[in-house]
């Protein structure tokens, strides 16, 4: 299939690798044009603006950081929906607030344009192996003919409704999620930090027996091991999904306390001069509260 990408960062660029690997023709876009060189020198085409990544496409997926930069590469002057062929879809795999996945559905249908949001769950590596999970939303004609194509990163596909909001909405509980866990861990390490027990001989204990989920595996190991400096979350990152999921509890009038418990640490986080480390880091938040350095 024709394939076009908008959004090289960590995530889109692995991404966009696995589409390559699967033999689809690719055509990307990115504001920083060097982060698309092994692509190109791969096959894949390089458009000036995304409007030409979408002329001719079949789909044309985009992965950016946030609403603002999501609304411009699409509905600007030269952004995805001014030249998406009838037929073509656009999906969307940004985590944004629901407002924007409202803004996307409803701008896209009244061009007549097919639209999904196809939300990943994983961090980098897990792109780079093609081994993230996908949550699909959107009308079931426009689904059935994204499933084939999402494969190439994602092998596990979910299906939140006909609603892309709802995939977008799941994806921000799901992160939420992870911020929790991260949270709990924390809790858990300093309280037995400060009684004598290393963190990594909990970590042990806790991925040995029942807490051995991929989520306390991967994070609990970076947190342990005090990986901040390489980010594949910055707390930035985590600040801005936390508080688009606080938003939805306010939409939906569901209070979410433990949500607000994330958000007061990611402040301080960046307060601590933490902003663009990986939010693991958030551990060393719990330490000093409980008075280790």
């Amino acid at each position: 299939m024709k394939i076009g990408f908008v959004g090289l960062g960590a995530m889109g660029h692995a991404m966009a690798e696995r589409l390559l690997d699967a033999g689809h023709e690719l055509t990307v876009h990115n504001r920083t044009p060097a982060k698309a060189d092994d692509l190109v020198a791969r096959g894949a085409v390089f458009a000036q603006t995304p409007a030409q990544v979408a002329a001719g496409a079949d789909v044309v997926f985009s992965m950016l950081f946030d609403d603002a930069t999501t609304e411009f590469a699409v509905f600007g002057p030269e952004g995805i929906a001014q030249s998406l062929p009838a037929g073509a879809i656009h999906a969307c795999c940004s985590t944004i607030s629901l407002d924007q996945a409202k803004r996307l559905r409803d701008g896209h249908a009244k061009r007549g344009q097919s639209y999904a949001s196809a939300n990943v769950l994983g961090r980098p590596p897990a792109a780079i192996a093609g081994e993230l999970f996908v949550i699909l939303g959107g009308q079931d004609e426009t689904l059935s003919r994204l499933k084939s194509v999402v494969t190439a990163f994602g092998p596990k596909i979910f299906v939140a409704g006909n609603d892309p909001v709802q995939a977008n909405l799941a994806k921000l509980s799901l992160n939420f999620m992870i911020m929790s866990t991260i949270e709990q861990m924390a809790e858990v390490f300093a309280l037995n930090e400060k009684a004598g027990t290393l963190p990594s001989t909990m970590f042990e204990i806790m991925t040995g027996s029942f807490y051995n989920a991929p989520v306390h595996k991967n994070y609990g190991k970076l947190m342990v091991e005090g990986t901040y400096d390489t980010p594949g979350a910055p707390v930035t990152l985590g600040l801005k999904d936390t508080e688009m999921f606080l938003d939805a509890g306010h939409t939906y009038q569901v209070p979410l306390p433990y949500a607000s418990i994330a958000r007061d640490r990611f402040l301080a986080a960046m307060a601590a001069g933490d902003s663009e480390r990986d939010f693991v880091v958030l551990l060393e938040r719990v330490r000093q509260d409980a008075g280790l350095r």
